[in-house]
């Protein structure tokens, strides 16, 4: 007697998990203790295998409070689903299935900006350069002329030389007269003093842009003399009669 009610048991509880399993798509079978449904939606068992993977991974010691909510949901699905509310059982299992997947989700440290590199210290400020110091000798002229005679030459030779060898230097080429004769004249003359210079200077290589001309007449006496018709050849005189050379940067 006792194994024919045994058999009959069985017999019920096959037939009740059938009655729920007709009509149903997307079964999957997954008997589930103490219930004697075998059958569920597909959703359930997914949930129940992603909590199951979340505890394997530790996420029930990592984050319990989480883990714990995502179990009763996955619980609570099939409480709901043994109530026939099926779509509701299988909405309650997708979340339950997403909150298990999500637990414990690292938290990246904010980015930090990366520090600017500091601005690199000025250059120092080069230093002063030193001005050129080359000494250019005078040159000086017979009375009412502004032809260069040998010993100018030669002068102008040497003075080629040396701008040459200082090729950030310009020089300023200045012509002068003695006090004989007018100031206008005097004026013209030292100008034609000056421009002989520098024509002489071009024919030996210097640029002429290196170098320029300014006439000062009788403005500017190298000695002072007072002149007479005696005194044209004075030492003053002499000594006036000239074109000096000016060094600039």
């Amino acid at each position: 007697m006792e194994g024919k009610n045994m058999r009959w048991l069985i017999f019920a509880a096959l037939l009740f998990s059938f009655s729920l399993l007709a009509g149903c798509a997307g079964m999957e079978f997954a008997p589930k203790e103490p219930s004697l449904v075998w059958f569920y939606p597909k959703e359930l068992p997914a949930a129940e295998r992603a909590v199951e993977a979340a505890r394997q991974a530790g996420k029930d010691k990592e984050c319990p409070e989480a883990f714990n909510e995502a179990y009763a949901m996955k619980e609570e699905a099939y409480k709901i689903y043994w109530d026939c509310r099926d779509q509701e059982a299988i909405d309650m299992a997708i979340k339950a299935t997403e909150k298990a997947q999500a637990l414990c989700p690292v938290i990246s440290a904010p980015a930090v900006p990366p520090v600017p590199a500091p601005p690199a210290p000025p250059a120092p400020p080069a230093p002063a350069r030193k001005p050129v110091r080359i000494i250019l000798e005078d040159i000086h002229f017979a009375f009412d002329t502004a032809t260069l005679n040998s010993r100018a030459l030669a002068i102008l030779d040497r003075n080629a030389e040396r701008i040459m060898d200082n090729p950030s230097v310009s020089v300023q080429i200045e012509g002068h007269a003695c006090a004989h004769g007018t100031e206008e004249y005097n004026m013209a003359l030292s100008e034609r003093r000056a421009q002989a210079a520098k024509e002489y200077l071009m024919n030996k290589g210097i640029a002429s842009n290196r170098m320029s001309t300014i006439a000062y007449g009788e403005s500017r006496l190298a000695k002072p003399e007072i002149p007479t018709p005696d005194n044209k050849e004075s030492p003053e005189a002499r000594a006036n009669r000239r074109v000096h050379f000016e060094v600039t940067e």
